[in-house]
């Protein structure tokens, strides 16, 4: 089939997947085999997950990409394996092993190590990072060989909890705020143990409200009938669940799609989800203390009949 063809089959998809990544594809690999299965026009991911990672990877596709945002800006939950006694280039075991330490370290001084991260905390980002410096990923100047120098990046880890240590290897449950480097953590609880440490393993549980328990996989999703495969796309909105509701008449919607200020009542305020009585849900505004409702983000006119 031509390319041209093949973008002819495009079509609107609107909604969110929870994905569960399996090992060694990447995000945006994962993601485009996801829209081909749906012949989706639009999609993308709301956070990357690296090759060697596993679980849930929130896929939205057309008018929910509008509000990929919140889910970028939301806490997550990982279960990571972290191998003491060693540390490696990329602060995981895809890098060069840079040194190999004689681990002798019991339970009580790890949990005391474990307990130095929980809160907010500093965390200097990692040279193998999408992260920009004069406009190039630091990944790319790490693998030229040339260091940059960074500045350290305030995190907050919610939890952290020990789940198991067996054969140099620790079990760690975590849930963090965005911008945390599972990879850093890892590092930084071997230094505290005084043989460093590198990130053997990785596993993303939660994203916000969503968890990894609800995700399918891409098998799964590539022998599934279109019928089948459609029940596990998410309306638009689940993606703002967070938010209050608040439904317009018909001519407050009309207000609303034209970019018109809206009257609100003094019991609702700050950000919220807007539904048309008709014509269900619009997008996102924000209402302001003084009674006025402006729309923030919109779907397009007639895109998501909720």
């Amino acid at each position: 089939m031509s390319a041209s063809s093949e973008r002819k089959r495009r079509r609107a998809v609107n909604g969110v997947l929870l994905l569960d990544k399996s090992l060694g594809i990447s995000s945006q690999g994962a993601v485009t085999r996801v829209k081909s299965l749906f012949e989706a026009a639009k999609a993308g991911h709301t956070g990357t997950l690296d090759p060697m990672a596993t679980g849930l990877l929130p896929v939205t596709f057309g008018e929910a990409t509008k509000f990929s945002q919140t889910l970028l800006d939301a806490d997550k939950g990982y279960l990571a394996t972290v191998r003491l006694g060693v540390t490696t280039t990329t602060g995981d075991l895809e890098g060069e092993v840079l040194t190999r330490s004689a681990v002798e370290v019991d339970r009580p001084q790890i949990d005391a190590a474990v307990a130095q991260f929980r809160g907010e905390i500093l965390q200097m980002p990692p040279m193998y990072s999408a992260l920009k410096h004069a406009g190039k990923p630091l990944y790319e100047y790490a693998r030229a060989g040339t260091d940059v120098v960074r500045v350290p990046r305030r995190v907050t880890i919610h939890a952290l909890r020990v789940e198991c240590y067996e054969n140099a290897e620790l079990r760690i449950d975590v849930t963090c705020s965005k911008g945390t480097y599972i990879r850093v953590l890892a590092e930084d609880i071997g230094k505290a143990l005084g043989c460093g440490a590198t990130l053997a393993g990785l596993r993303r549980t939660r994203v916000g409200a969503f968890s990894v328990d609800d995700a399918v996989t891409l098998d799964a999703l590539s022998s599934m009938t279109d019928d089948a495969r459609s029940r596990h796309m998410r309306p638009v909105d689940a993606l703002l669940a967070g938010l209050p509701a608040f439904e317009l008449d018909a001519e407050q919607t009309q207000r609303m799609v034209r970019g018109q200020v809206v009257a609100s009542p003094p019991t609702i305020s700050g950000l919220v989800r807007v539904y048309g009585r008709d014509s269900g849900f619009l997008g996102v505004a924000e209402a302001s203390p003084d009674g006025h409702l402006v729309a923030r983000r919109l779907l397009s006119t007639g895109a998501v009949k909720a």
